[in-house]
């Protein structure tokens, strides 16, 4: 079935295409849970809700070609994300203090050699705001200004946020690297 057909299925409450939507991208959507929540209980409650929001809105999609249901699909998992963020976290007192967070420079090496999950384990370990931030900015491709917006806070805190989400992974990086490469 054509993601056309199986949306056109959805819109008219045909349960068969509601399982094979669910089963078709799950663990994609699964996985931006994750990535925003970082504990898989949490998350799972949020795909939960997220799909509900699915089967109540697709209705408003509109098809536009190869691809744009799963990008439907991800937008809605991405907004359901921050809405429970929203509802469960204050991102303003998310702040670290300056001097708790290494002093740490940005490095020319790669992040190819280091596998996926471990990325995204280290992504799922940062505190909740810098969390939503570094996400929103590097997987969403939001600006500090949008992402303000979208969390109610000011871009000066996005953007620190940000550094320090970035300062935190560089560290993570490195103490792997040199845990699992140290003949480099």
């Amino acid at each position: 079935m054509t993601e056309e057909e199986l949306a056109l299925k959805c819109k008219q409450a045909d349960n068969l295409a509601r399982k094979e939507l669910y089963e078709r991208y799950g663990s994609s959507l699964m996985a931006i849970c994750l990535r925003y929540i970082g504990d898989r209980e949490s998350a799972r409650d949020v795909l939960h809700d997220g799909f509900i929001r699915i089967f109540q809105s697709i209705g408003l999609f509109t098809y536009k070609g190869t691809g744009s249901l799963k990008a439907w699909l991800s937008k809605v998992m991405v907004n359901e994300a921050l809405g429970y963020l929203r509802k469960h976290v204050q991102m303003s007192q998310q702040e670290v203090l300056v001097d708790e967070v290494p002093d740490v420079q940005d490095t020319d090496e790669g992040v190819a050699d280091i596998p996926h999950s471990v990325l995204m384990r280290m992504i799922a370990e940062l505190p909740e705001g810098y969390r939503t931030v570094f996400n929103l900015y590097v997987f969403e491709g939001k600006s500090h200004k949008e992402i303000a917006d979208m969390l109610g806070i000011t871009e000066h805190t996005s953007s620190s946020q940000f550094y320090r989400a970035k300062t935190l992974m560089i560290r993570k990086i490195k103490e792997y690297r040199k845990e699992h490469y140290s003949w480099k």
